[in-house]
């Protein structure tokens, strides 16, 4: 059963932790036009997201913790705190694996105000995370991606809408399973690939097309390699670009 409204998926940013033109690699779950689920926070990102929406974030999913993911955070987390209504309130959902890294890297600074009084985590509702999890009445999983480091990175999917990979090599073992349902995939992927990242070589060689026809690829490393992948047939995000999904095939909750 599909659930109502018009849903879509808004990449705030689609480049590399050096494509700092393209924006870091961020976006927005979207239901009837209003933002649903952000991914990640990167600084670009961020930025991208405050200009379309005039607000900050409702709801957060982490993927990981390199910085070009999580670094917005920080700038995050004045307009949270020193907001008396929103302080507190904003689901922050990270993998529990990943909880203790994510507070490593913007948590853990001493004294988040200089004044005191204050502790990162107050501006935030954390909501550590295992195989799935709810969120506004709707059921989405998570799934351990193959990114610089066992159980250090996960993917997201949104069952019979979205699965977004979030930074991975190859996965075709785990799409098999977490993409069975004709789900839109958003696909890490540059022109080259490396230990980290799947290049678009690497898909080519390692997903059945089918499944590389449902693929848009994001996270590469320039306008250019952007332009060579879409003259290989492939669909390649940009910067604002709002994708149409397929609503969600759940039911509310009761």
């Amino acid at each position: 059963m599909a659930t109502d409204g018009e849903w879509a998926l808004r990449f705030h940013g689609v480049g590399n932790a050096s494509a700092v033109e393209l924006g870091s690699s961020m976006a927005t779950i979207e239901r009837d036009g209003a933002p649903w689920l952000t991914i990640d926070c990167g600084s670009e990102g961020l930025t991208a997201y405050l200009a379309h929406y005039g607000e900050p974030p409702r709801a957060l999913f982490v993927t990981h913790t390199h910085l070009d993911h999580v670094s917005g955070f920080e700038r995050l987390f004045v307009a949270e705190y020193f907001d008396p209504v929103r302080r507190g309130r904003t689901p922050v959902y990270v993998p529990a694996t990943v909880v203790p890294l994510l507070h490593q890297r913007v948590g853990d600074y001493p004294n988040a105000l200089a004044e005191g009084g204050a502790n990162f985590w107050d501006a935030f509702h954390l909501i550590p995370v295992g195989d799935a999890f709810w969120h506004r009445g709707l059921r989405l999983e998570t799934f351990a991606v193959r990114h610089h480091w066992p159980r250090t990175a996960y993917g997201l999917r949104l069952p019979g809408s979205l699965v977004w990979s979030g930074d991975t090599r190859p996965i075709a073992e785990l799409l098999k399973v977490h993409a069975d349902a004709g789900e839109t995939i958003a696909h890490d992927c540059g022109l080259v690939g490396n230990p980290s990242h799947s290049g678009l070589d690497d898909l080519e060689r390692e997903y059945p097309p089918e499944l590389l026809g449902r693929c848009v690829l994001y996270h590469y490393g320039s306008a250019g390699d952007g332009a060579a992948m879409r003259a290989r047939g492939h669909r390649v995000a940009v910067p604002g670009e709002a994708l149409a999904l397929a609503p969600p095939r759940m039911p509310a909750s009761s």
